[in-house]
């Protein structure tokens, strides 16, 4: 269960990439973020594997691949420049394996506050990529309670950083424009900035300016009136689960129409938070 801070607006926001540890659902500690995105694309994708496989070149010298697919497909995640090694050294040894590569788009680079991600293997599919967009800009300061969680069942706030995850097809190399796509997510993320977020089913009543919201919590009745313009009422608990959700609802009908799914990450301090993945479905979709 994830434990949240409780201290009122912290005046310093501090992920440290290296205090993190990768967990895909299969218990698996994965290695990189790379990698755990991976690992939840193959399972929104509905695709089962295992993780760091040994595969045996023809010379008897054992490499690991990062993935094998129940269908038989390797992944690898590139990196590093030694990574791309190997993965050309299979490619060359082994022709007729299944194997495409996942990674940075020059191995070993990277922008501060942007990691890519691409598929690529020689044939002429329809490619799918994945962008992450992680910035200090991209981070709110929010209040909630959370009544049924004795201590946060008090007014309290945090200050939350965001990265989010784009998947979709890619068109002339791209997924989405960088720029335009952390716009986008900037915009959205003004809308919930310095909100009161409560679960809507304490709603007692409301009139043109307020809310009336009460509840009996482990720490008591609890009985406010609060200002609508500064209050966001939730479908459920305002939990950071929820609150990945609710980001991922507010981009998806910003997004163009190549996008097939949305990530959100929210970090709550240090080695903690959430992240959520959901499919995004065109208009289309939606009316029929």
């Amino acid at each position: 269960m994830l434990t949240l801070n409780s201290q009122l607006m912290p005046t310093e926001r501090v992920v440290l990439n290296s205090d993190l540890r990768y967990l895909d659902s299969k218990g698996n500690l994965m290695r990189t973020r790379a990698e755990l995105s991976v690992a939840r694309m193959l399972d929104f994708l509905g695709h089962d594997y295992k993780y760091d496989q040994a595969v045996t070149l023809p010379d008897g010298a054992v490499v690991r691949v990062d993935f094998v697919t129940g269908s038989g497909r390797h992944i690898e995640v590139v990196d590093s420049e030694a990574d791309a090694a190997k993965f050309r050294k299979i490619k060359e040894e082994m022709p007729a394996l299944d194997i495409v590569a996942i990674g940075h788009s020059k191995y070993s680079s990277k922008v501060d506050e942007i990691d890519s991600m691409f598929f690529y293997d020689e044939s002429e599919r329809t490619q799918t990529g994945s962008i992450f967009i992680e910035d200090p800009s991209l981070a709110f300061d929010y209040a909630h309670i959370l009544p049924l969680v004795e201590k946060c069942s008090v007014l309290h706030g945090h200050t939350s950083t965001v990265m989010v995850e784009i998947i979709g097809s890619m068109k002339n190399n791209l997924v989405v424009d960088f720029g335009e796509a952390k716009r986008i997510i900037k915009d959205t993320i003004n809308m919930i900035d310095h909100k009161f977020f409560i679960n809507k089913k304490y709603l007692e009543k409301e009139d043109d300016t307020h809310y009336y919201v009460s509840f009996q919590g482990p720490r008591g009745y609890f009985n406010l009136q609060l200002p609508k313009m500064t209050t966001w009422l939730m479908p459920g608990e305002a939990t950071v689960e929820n609150l990945s959700t609710e980001i991922i609802r507010l981009l998806a009908p910003r997004m163009p129409p190549n996008v097939e799914a949305l990530g959100v990450y929210i970090y709550e301090g240090v080695n903690k938070g959430a992240h959520i993945i959901a499919g995004v479905k065109k208009e289309e979709e939606r009316k029929g």
